[in-house]
């Protein structure tokens, strides 16, 4: 998918909005589930925040974060991306995303129109230093969902 300049270009503009422009930044007073992500080797960090509704849906997240534009654009848009979904969905999405980072297929029934602006993250794959950058807001995102996952 990568290659093209046009491409490149259009998707080195989409990361450098998010880490510009982050969505859902803010940590929410009170959340459902909450989790911080931090890399030692670069100082990039993510906190994560999540409301869910009644049903368990994904209903507001809010994060905030510092380090480099692809941990923040990546937390960005996945805040973007969750934001509606069910704990189910939010577990796919990751899946796929991480399946995408790994130059990987994609888990069964999710196609790369699922993750949106996040294919904007494809090229970092390129870079494999940079790939925890982008995992990073994943990771944290799969330590707040384990919390509301906890069997009686």
């Amino acid at each position: 998918m990568m290659g093209t300049p046009d491409l490149d270009d259009l998707y080195r503009e989409i990361i450098l909005d998010h880490y510009r422009n982050p969505r859902n930044t803010g940590l929410l007073a009170g959340p459902d589930l909450q989790a911080e992500g931090f890399n030692p080797f670069c100082g990039d960090r993510v906190v994560l925040t999540l409301a869910l509704d009644s049903g368990g849906g994904i209903e507001r997240v809010g994060f905030e974060g510092e380090g480099c534009s692809i941990s923040q654009a990546s937390a960005s848009i996945m805040t973007e991306l969750l934001k509606g979904k069910s704990v189910g969905e939010a577990h796919g999405l990751n899946a796929a995303f991480r399946a995408l980072m790994a130059d990987a297929e994609l888990p069964h029934g999710h196609s790369a129109d699922d993750l949106g602006e996040l294919t904007a993250l494809e090229g970092v794959k390129r870079f494999p230093v940079r790939i925890k950058c982008a995992l990073l807001p994943w990771a944290t995102l799969q330590d707040a969902l384990a919390q509301g996952s906890h069997t009686p």
